[in-house]
């Protein structure tokens, strides 16, 4: 009996090791974004338990706020509950400039770990936060006894002083709570500056108090589009907005975060909500409603009238009293000039100005940069300094204002070149309503295109076109979240996360150092951060990527696989779903039958999410192709092949399926390598009203034997389309008598001239073509 009990007392202290050993975990110093230097002693390490206790350099109301957050990161990460008294066994924050004298960033930190004591050192207040981020992420994420950190010292310093992220509160409105768990997620990725768009022409969100009809009519819609712009509406009245003491109360939240705080009051256009509410400010008086479509409305701000000058001045003083931000955001984008050109204030203002058209604008252009200047001029007044979007170069530039890039690079670096400063937020990379994978019919609602966490994390800031001195101008990068389509802060937090892991990367880190897969080997304990926090986020990263191409040498389609981690993928071509029994993917594929591709990754027996695709065969699959116009550049995917590569677009024109002609022709000549019996051509064009594209207006196929004369088989002319004719998959099919061709060769003209009951009226449209079936 003493033999059994002494044995049984073995077991539960060998037992009670392994439970001590399970509840013990270790730092890794590896987090997201990357510091810039981690040095590890060889030996020694610091405990972190309940024994520990967080201490300051000195009793100021700044360093007692630092040691709360880093308290509450500590017991919410791992559950350990530090001590609150002093012990041997300490970790000390303070505030030391002199330390960084080598540094021109005062948000520069160094955590100095040995087996005693952490001390935790910022150029500033705001360097020691960001300390205090870099080491809550280097604890694991799970309840804990205790966590050991090796010895070390970990320096950090951003590469830009401006790291911006956007939320529009106006196409769908998110409470104060879900605006402070935003800026709770800004502060966790290291980012400092959160741009508030507050207004637009579907809903006015801040309280204007010498404006009270703003939020008694502007700040509501009685109804609004379901989906992309589709015809149908939901006839639910939608509404919200904050209270100037609201607002105030998030900008307080935000800068104990050390987060700036910038607010944007998008003007002269996207002002129909404040049109409705005072409609004298319009160019014909009105009547006017908030507006229930998604896309850019005619009704703006009419600079003509002085009105409009005292109105947007008066809305920028209680603004200023609300957003101590140095920085102010007017939007300035997307603003139509119809009314302009026929408004008689307006012609008399640009009478009055001297603003004539010349080789560089039209006087309406620069009627809106007259405008903005005297914006810009009485923010200065006020000691602030003013954000617009790009199309703020129209007309020429504000004298000190910062030009935000949205529509690619082209603005930003005009404005570098020029000596304006400037903040990249380029929307092939950095619009995070996007989805954020190829298989869009999986994803929540999405309207951007496709911007992958590989995608997004290979954006460079500084374009190589600009000198030393000229990339100074570049001051920071920010990535941009639109909420027509989200209706939940959840699915904001979908769209954001993990794509702001790379996005402070981008913004903290050197090009030369940051490399994608090292990346994604961080990116798993951040993520379990994530859980800890209950953030909502996509695990797309950790899919297989095919990529299906034709192969115009070969005449098949070409099929590549591969998982950021090498992990092991099985695949099949049945449309079976693969499992480890099925054939591993060792390298491409040449598929040349009907096949319907699904792919897994398996790593440790789980499964990630099957991803694949149907690939078709007809007589122009894997053949060459010419295109006689180039494609348009933010559309052009996989290039003229993708017309040949046996997979067809769905509905969706974002997938990379589809490329699009915009202000040319679609003008293609497949070769079938010989004459065969052509019976039958098919294209398919994708349409989306609400986006500006559009049925092609005129259509041929024509067939040669020689590839130098052509004869028709067959044309359509279409009518403009209407206003009620459904978006999606047009398709248009000829045939002929069996005629024998090598040759076939399809032109497409698009849509010239956008009807008059579109918002674009009178512009030109883009068409979007997928396959091209030759039978």
């Amino acid at each position: 009996m003493k033999r059994i009990i002494r044995s049984l007392a073995i077991a539960a202290l060998i037992l009670a090791s392994f439970s001590c050993k399970e509840r013990e975990g270790a730092a890794d110093y590896n987090t997201i974004p990357l510091p810039q230097s981690i040095s590890v002693t060889p030996r020694g390490c610091f405990t972190l338990d309940s024994k520990t206790a967080i201490i300051t350099a000195e009793q100021t109301q700044e360093l007692q706020r630092n040691a709360r957050f880093l308290k509450e990161y500590i017991c919410t990460s791992t559950s350990i509950k530090t001590s609150k008294s002093c012990t041997a066994n300490s970790i000390e924050i303070c505030i030391n400039p002199e330390r960084f004298e080598d540094s021109d960033s005062r948000e520069a930190y160094l955590i100095e770990i040995t087996t005693e004591k952490i001390t935790i050192t910022g150029a500033s207040g705001a360097g020691l936060f960001q300390g205090i981020q870099t080491f809550r992420k280097s604890l694991p994420a799970k309840p804990l006894k205790r966590v050991i950190l090796p010895c070390a010292t970990i320096y950090n310093a951003p590469r830009f002083s401006y790291r911006g992220a956007h939320l529009d509160v106006a196409r769908h409105f998110f409470t104060v709570d879900s605006i402070k768990r935003f800026i709770d997620i800004l502060a966790l990725h290291q980012i400092n500056n959160f741009h508030w768009h507050l207004t637009d022409d579907q809903g006015w969100r801040i309280e204007i108090k010498r404006y009270p009809k703003l939020i008694e009519f502007s700040s509501k819609r009685e109804r609004t589009v379901i989906g992309d712009n589709t015809q149908e509406y939901d006839s639910v009245p939608y509404g919200g907005y904050y209270t100037q003491e609201e607002a105030a109360e998030v900008v307080r939240y935000a800068a104990e975060r050390y987060i700036n705080v910038i607010p944007e009051i998008d003007m002269p256009g996207h002002t129909r909500s404040a049109l409705a509410a005072y409609p004298e400010l319009g160019c014909t008086g009105g009547p006017y409603t908030v507006w229930d479509r998604w896309g850019v409305t005619e009704e703006v701000l009419c600079p003509g009238k002085d009105f409009s000058l005292e109105f947007a001045t008066n809305v920028l003083d209680e603004i200023l009293q609300i957003f101590p931000s140095k920085l102010i955001h007017i939007g300035g984008d997307e603003c139509p000039k119809t009314r302009w050109a026929q408004c008689p204030h307006c012609r008399h203002r640009m009478e009055e100005e001297g603003l004539k058209t010349d080789e560089k604008h039209t006087d309406c252009e620069y009627l809106q940069s007259w405008f903005i200047n005297r914006l810009e001029e009485y923010l200065n007044s006020k000691g602030r300094d003013m954000i617009g979007w790009d199309e703020t170069l129209e007309g020429g530039l504000a004298p000190n204002a910062i030009v935000h890039s949205w529509q690619g690079v082209n603005g930003g670096i005009a404005a570098a070149k020029s000596g304006h400063r400037a903040i990249m937020s380029p929307q092939g990379f950095l619009y995070f309503n996007a989805c954020q994978s190829h298989d869009t019919k999986s994803e929540p609602i999405a309207n951007a295109g496709i911007i992958t966490l590989d995608k997004c994390y290979s954006y460079e800031p500084i374009d190589p076109s600009l000198t030393p001195e000229e990339a100074k101008f570049i001051i920071g990068v920010q990535a941009n979240l639109w909420t027509e389509l989200i209706t939940t802060f959840k699915h904001a937090e979908y769209m954001e996360l993990p794509r702001l892991a790379a996005l402070s990367e981008i913004q903290w880190m050197s090009p030369n150092r940051k490399d994608f897969k090292e990346f994604t080997r961080r990116l798993p304990r951040l993520m379990n951060l994530y859980d800890r926090l209950g953030y909502r986020y996509a695990t797309h990263v950790f899919d297989p990527v095919a990529t299906i191409t034709a192969d115009t040498t070969r005449s098949t389609v070409s099929v590549s696989i591969y998982t950021i981690d090498d992990a092991p993928i099985y695949y099949t071509l049945n449309g079976k779903k693969p499992s480890i029994s099925d054939s591993q993917y060792t390298g491409p594929l040449s598929i040349s039958d009907e096949s319907v591709l699904k792919a897994v990754a398996i790593r440790g027996g789980k499964r990630s999410r099957t991803v694949g695709d149907s690939i078709h065969f007809n007589k122009a699959t894997g053949r060459p192709i010419r295109s006689i116009n180039p494609t348009n550049r933010n559309y052009t995917f996989k290039g003229i092949t993708t017309l040949v590569d046996g997979v067809h677009g769905d509905g969706n024109y974002k997938t990379g399926k589809w490329i699009a002609w915009y202000r040319n022709n679609m003008d293609v000549t497949i070769d079938l390598g010989s004459c065969e019996s052509v019976s039958e051509v098919t294209i398919n064009f994708c349409v989306e009203k609400g986006d500006w594209i559009f049925d092609a207006r005129q259509i041929e196929v024509l067939a040669s034997g020689d590839g130098k004369e052509f004869t028709s088989l067959g044309s359509l002319n279409n009518p403009p389309m209407n206003e009620s004719d459904p978006n999606g998959v047009y398709t248009h099919t000829f045939t002929s008598n069996g005629c024998n061709a090598r040759f076939v060769r399809v032109i497409a003209v698009p849509e010239n001239s956008i009807p008059q009951w579109h918002p674009g009226a009178g512009y030109p449209g883009f068409i979007f073509v997928d396959e091209i079936i030759v039978k």
